[in-house]
């Protein structure tokens, strides 16, 4: 009991400690997990025993086949969690959820959208990688060469649960950044994919050198897994979207139905069951399915407590004799091959001919963490090759287990520092969130980015997504109460925030828990209607006006659906154009525009009036100015 306790609340403490220093949670897991395994029974127990032992280890027998006593006279009894094969039951299953949840995250459109560098990185890259990774193996360690490339397989996954933390206090391009970030989410189930037929191949190899037989079994294990994935999906999308599971019983029904999918999958062919699932999560993430969104919460929610107790329990179950198999110059120059040759080969083949300039690869290059799906497969890959009796198994495990850790320390201690030494860290932060997708917004957000601005626009109506991404913007649904938007890289480069829903909770609520986060070089917000009718009550982040709350600049928007520029002579004809915009209420001003093109936002209590000299332009919503008027006024 107490070891069951102690891997749950070591895991979670794990996770939070990887949230708090902002690095992967794999890194403190796998420490745990090897502090309280092999490293507690080699240097810390009295009885050489670990303090977590995940395989049930028999009680120890004498010579006449007595249990052997201890020093009281009583038998020393087993100890151990998983007796038998269960470890690689609860292995195999935790597993299949993770790559469901990651299949999940798969979108067509998204493969479509995020252009062919991604797209040749987790193609062409992935071969590069699976070729010379599984050569590189084969001629260092003497590996089969089957064993070779289901280790270069399990090593193409980077993995977004290890880029995101490395990357979250890097300000980028966004360029780099969704490079990055869509190449951790696409490459995911496809590098688990390449790595579950590596081993099925294997498996159904054996000795006899890949047979006529051994295709057929290889054959029936991509038919059956394609198939019961294909199948199930589309059943469970059908049940969800006709009604006929209630709103309650939708997470553990599909809990369930992923579960009997994989043992269903694994009882027609054997190992065929994470293909199923990987196929399943895919088929749902691309159906019109109503609750997809609440699905993958509660999926990642469950995924981050199996991760925390797999990764403890798989290095706890490491022994020491497999970390010193890594005791040789051998591992050294396999992790330099992998890491500084292939990797950069494979990022500067794939970026060809890219926008991407030389340093903006270089970083690329170093960023490629190994992650949590790479790790989980090669421990449940290992230990079935080894119970099988495979020879050379016992490399596999560890090999990987070396290029995860070595890969995560290596770019969670260097990844700035590399950025900043090669020019891609970006020193200002000019992008722009802007909460709410209305058409004011999205009005402000075209004509931002026209302007040369990075522009997010944030929205939970998914409607008005739809329209601020058919006009181009990068728009996200997202509730702004949830914790997602602070592990979103490509805001790495957001210096400011405009919180402009109709809310008023809500926009206070975006400059007070984003303020600090996003807004460091301005947070603003739309008026209420309380501080609207009472000049004395207008905030120091005011936006824009302090007459023209949400409901007056929707309606501004509504009939002068345009924004305008007018050139200023001097500071005099600004202010006197502000105060005809002031007198009128279809004239709102917006921002000022200096002669290099730079915009500056319009609040309330602070503008850049003190600098306007002639060529700089008044950037305003609505009615056009009368220019005889103006010219008469001035």
């Amino acid at each position: 009991m107490l070891e069951l306790a102690g891997i749950i609340i070591l895991g979670i403490l794990a996770q939070w400690v990887a949230w708090k220093f902002k690095i992967p949670a794999i890194l403190p897991l796998i420490l745990i997990g090897l502090l309280v395994g092999p490293i507690a029974a080699e240097f810390l127990s009295a009885d050489g025993s670990k303090w977590i032992e995940p395989m049930w280890i028999e009680p120890e027998l004498d010579a006449i086949g007595k249990p052997v006593l201890d020093e009281h006279g009583k038998p020393i009894p087993g100890r151990g969690l998983f007796p038998g094969e269960s470890l690689y039951y609860f292995v195999s299953l935790a597993i299949s959820i993770i790559l469901f949840e990651g299949g999940l995250t798969l979108r067509k459109s998204e493969i479509k959208n995020v252009g062919p560098v991604i797209t040749k990185l987790i193609t062409v890259g992935s071969a590069i990688t699976f070729l010379g990774s599984g050569i590189v193996a084969y001629y260092i360690f003497d590996l089969r060469w089957d064993l070779s490339f289901l280790f270069a397989g399990l090593i193409i996954v980077t993995g977004p649960t290890v880029i995101t933390p490395i990357l979250r206090n890097i300000p980028l391009k966004k360029d780099v950044s969704t490079v990055l970030k869509w190449e951790g989410i696409l490459i995911d189930p496809i590098g688990a994919l390449v790595a579950v037929l590596v081993f099925e191949f294997i498996s159904v190899g054996g000795d006899s050198g890949f047979t006529k037989t051994a295709l057929i079994e290889f054959g029936k294990i991509v038919l059956f897994g394609t198939t019961f994935g294909f199948t199930f999906a589309h059943a469970l999308a059908f049940a969800i979207n006709k009604g006929f599971i209630p709103h309650y019983l939708l997470n553990v029904v599909s809990l369930s139905t992923v579960l009997l999918v994989f043992v269903e999958s694994e009882l027609f062919a054997h190992e065929s069951g994470l293909l199923a699932v990987v196929v399943m999560g895919m088929v749902l993430g691309n159906s019109k399915l109503e609750n997809l969104k609440e699905l993958l919460y509660f999926k990642e929610s469950l995924s981050v407590l199996l991760i925390s107790i797999l990764f403890i329990l798989l290095a706890a179950n490491i022994n020491i004799d497999d970390l010193l198999l890594l005791y040789t110059w051998k591992t050294a120059i396999l992790f330099a091959i992998v890491v500084f040759i292939i990797r950069p080969l494979a990022v500067f083949v794939s970026t060809h001919g890219s926008k991407l300039n030389l340093n903006e690869k270089l970083f690329i290059s170093w960023v490629g963490p190994r992650g949590i799906v790479a790790a989980g497969i090669a421990s449940l890959f290992g230990s079935k090759l080894m119970r099988d009796g495979v020879e050379g198994a016992e490399y596999i495990t560890p090999l990987v287990f070396m290029i995860v850790l070595g890969t995560v320390l290596l770019n969670a201690t260097t990844a700035r520092l590399f950025a900043r030494l090669v020019g891609v860290f970006l020193t200002k932060s000019n992008g722009i969130l802007i909460v709410g997708a209305s058409k004011l917004p999205r009005l402000l957000g075209h004509y931002l980015v026209n302007n040369g601005r990075h522009v997010v626009l944030i929205d939970s109506n998914q409607n008005n997504i739809d329209k601020a991404e058919e006009l181009g913007l990068d728009a996200i649904n997202s509730n702004i109460y949830s914790d997602t938007l602070s592990d979103n890289i490509e805001l790495n480069d957001v210096g400011y925030i405009m919180a402009m829903t109709g809310n008023s909770d809500i926009n206070s609520y975006v400059i007070e828990k984003f303020g600090k986060e996003f807004g460091e070089n301005g947070s603003y917000r739309l008026v209420t209607s309380d501080e609207m009718n009472n000049p004395e009550k207008s905030p120091e982040e005011g936006l824009f006006s302090p007459t023209d709350d949400y409901i007056n600049l929707s309606e501004v928007t509504r009939k002068y659906p345009a924004i305008h520029e007018i050139e200023l002579d001097d500071k005099a004809h600004y202010e006197s154009l502000m105060e005809m915009a002031s007198k009128d209420r279809y004239m709102i001003p917006l921002f000022l525009k200096d002669n290099e093109g730079e915009l500056h936002i319009i609040s309330i209590h602070h503008t850049k009036s003190d600098k306007i000299a002639e060529g700089f332009k008044l950037v305003y919503l609505g009615k056009p100015f009368d220019v005889e008027k103006v010219v008469s006024e001035d």
